[in-house]
């Protein structure tokens, strides 16, 4: 049987959005828990890297990402 990823790595893909004045940087996704772990700029300050649910990315970022 084959392993189940953990997680996908989507740093190398540049995938960003922004939510009023944050803007988010994709840097991967846990398909097992459903959720993103993003780099969080606000006002162009590096803020950190959160883990956001998936359900909460704008449809467009869902649609690149496409779990299976």
């Amino acid at each position: 049987m084959a392993k189940e990823k953990k997680s996908i790595e989507l740093s190398d893909k540049k995938i960003s959005f922004n939510l009023e004045r944050v803007s988010y940087n994709v840097i991967r996704f846990f398909p097992t828990k459903m959720t993103v772990d993003v780099m969080v700029f606000e006002d162009g300050i590096k803020e950190g890297v959160k883990t956001i649910p998936f359900a909460h990315l704008p449809k467009e970022i869902k649609k690149i990402i496409k779990p299976n």
